[in-house]
């Protein structure tokens, strides 16, 4: 009965691929069908011959899988089995509780809580482990896992067994709630004339959130502008466009998208009036700014309407759309690409694999087509979007990465927020030096192991003066070395003292003023804010920069 219902499937499958040939002709139809046939015939022999049992339904989702992997990151299968966690993702209605998770030895961490959430409303904080929900432990779990759990209808219910600290686990009852974190988690004066926005994300009504901070920083005497799209990773289209309009008039085109087919070649244009045409503005980017982000700091370059500072954006310009396929399946993929007013797509990584065959990869110089801004600057296709100001990224020191890597920071914070009720103001808060001195107790027993540069050079040294047959000549004199590098090391907590102080103290204020707050006191030593004030405090630099002299 199994060699029949396979031979039935082989027979189908070869029938449809001859039925495409005969209905759509030769060439590159020939090949389409050729190679449905040929996946039809291996598909049934691997059925009837393997030496083991094979399950048709893992197989046939392994192939699928990975033709869609050869294409891009972003088309994906959705099979009957995830269609109702992708429903209720793709519903805005969905009940959440307002965290962001972290798998952390074994343990599922609140590694962020947003404010004016559920999560933040029963008392919940940054640290607390998640021992089970509704009664299932969490241990086997993942992230996405745990988050799945949480979702649900706006208005149930879900219970929480938390591990806070040394404490015995406590059970916390949280109602789910649809509403969302704040877009704009901060706006606020640098100086007298200079604000500050942050935008975390383009959700729904965002440019609304937008111009209600513009309007309030106008209020407070603000000039000129600050907006900050850094780790912003997109959103949706329809908001980017609006955002761009707060800036820019009625009927510019934002974005046009280009595809395969002509339904996908359409124009996006500004449908209002500005709301401020005139008001100077530096944009912020980075490496992590992406899609929607690269959509409005984009426009901003190529219709001169703003100063972009940072560093290369990641160059995602790729749309998808999804599309049912039948039994219940659907299929999410690439239709099209963003073009932005220059003419240039923002897409920085092809895969087509035209320029290499193992993948992948970042379009090579040598292909990157100019474009021109409004004003006649030059602008590249296939680099994300470039700032006009490049600030060079901020390196942590070695020791100060490997605190990061293992947590410390964070478990410290965790450990002050359980010790003190309260703080000052975000931007009042000290961290002084007898906090530090409590945090070198709190690593007395701790591993943060971490190689230097200088350890690496001598360790490289010593091989090749053994390969040489130096070593005795110079043995004594790498002793000597290696000891002061350790002697040195040993102190590293003591050198890179301000570094470390300034991320606990922005650690510790997440835990009390939570987005908010912590963006707060970020200003303080941000080498990119520092830079926008400097060129918005200059009109001559400003307009220097947007003429492209």
């Amino acid at each position: 009965m199994k060699h029949i219902k396979t031979t039935i499937i082989g027979l189908l499958l070869g029938c449809f691929a001859f039925t495409s040939y005969s209905f759509l002709g030769g060439g590159h139809y020939f090949e389409i069908a050729k190679n449905i046939d040929l996946y039809a015939q291996l598909y049934r022999e691997l059925n009837m011959s393997y030496v083991d049992n094979v399950e048709p339904a893992k197989l046939m989702r392994d192939g699928i899988d990975a033709m869609l992997k050869s294409l891009d990151p972003y088309t994906n299968y959705i099979s009957e089995a995830q269609i109702e966690g992708y429903k209720l993702k793709s519903k805005a209605a969905v009940g959440n509780i307002g965290v962001k998770l972290k798998k952390k030895d074994k343990e599922i961490v609140i590694l962020e809580i947003y404010e004016g959430l559920p999560a933040h409303k029963a008392k919940l904080m940054v640290g607390d482990v998640i021992m089970a929900v509704n009664g299932k432990e969490t241990t086997d779990k993942t992230e996405a896992d745990v988050n799945k759990i949480l979702q649900g209808q706006p208005g149930s219910e879900v219970i929480l067994s938390i591990k806070r600290g040394n404490q015995s686990s406590q059970r916390f009852t949280v109602t789910r709630d649809k509403a969302k974190a704040k877009s704009v988690p901060y706006h606020g004066m640098l100086n007298d004339k200079v604000g500050y926005l942050k935008l975390k994300s383009f959700t729904r009504n965002c440019s609304n959130e937008v111009v209600k901070a513009i309007k309030d920083l106008k209020g407070e005497g603000m000039e000129s502008l600050v907006f900050d799209l850094r780790y912003n990773g997109g959103g949706l289209l329809a908001e980017a466009i609006n955002m761009v309009n707060i800036f820019v008039n009625k009927d510019q085109e934002v974005v046009s998208t280009k595809g395969k087919t002509d339904k996908w070649n359409k124009s996006y244009k500004t449908k209002k009036e500005a709301y401020d045409k005139d008001i100077p503005v530096v944009v912020l980017i980075n490496g992590r700014s992406a899609s929607a982000s690269e959509i409005l700091s984009g426009n901003m370059q190529d219709l001169d309407r703003g100063v972009l500072v940072g560093r290369r954006s990641f160059g995602k310009g790729l749309v998808q759309q999804t599309k049912d396929i039948g039994y219940n399946s659907k299929l999410k993929l690439t239709v099209a690409k963003y073009y932005l007013p220059s003419g240039r797509c923002v897409q920085a990584i092809d895969y087509s694999g035209r320029y290499k065959d193992d993948g992948p990869v970042k379009i090579p110089d040598s292909l990157k087509v100019a474009f021109k801004t409004n004003n006649g600057r030059t602008v590249y296709e296939g680099v994300g979007v470039d700032p006009d100001v490049e600030i060079e990224e901020k390196k942590y020191a070695n020791i100060t990465q490997s605190l990061l890597k293992n947590h410390l920071i964070f478990d410290y914070a965790n450990q002050y927020r359980t010790k003190h009720a309260s703080i000052a103001e975000a931007g009042k808060f000290n961290f002084t030096d007898r906090d530090f001195e409590d945090f070198t107790r709190f690593l007395s027993n701790k591993k943060y192991e971490y190689t230097t540069k200088s350890e690496k050079i001598l360790e490289k040294l010593k091989k090749s003066a053994e390969k040489e047959k130096y070593v005795g000549a110079i043995k004594t004199t790498l002793t000597e070395v290696e000891r002061k590098i350790k002697q040195e090391k040993a102190q590293d907590l003591r050198t890179f003292k301000d570094e470390i102080k300034y991320l606990l103290k922005r650690e510790i204020v997440s835990r009390y003023y939570y987005q908010k707050g912590e963006v707060e006191v970020s200003l303080s030593d941000d080498d990119d804010v520092k830079k926008a004030i400097e060129i918005l405090q200059s009109p001559t630099q400003y307009q220097k920069i947007l003429s492209g002299a």
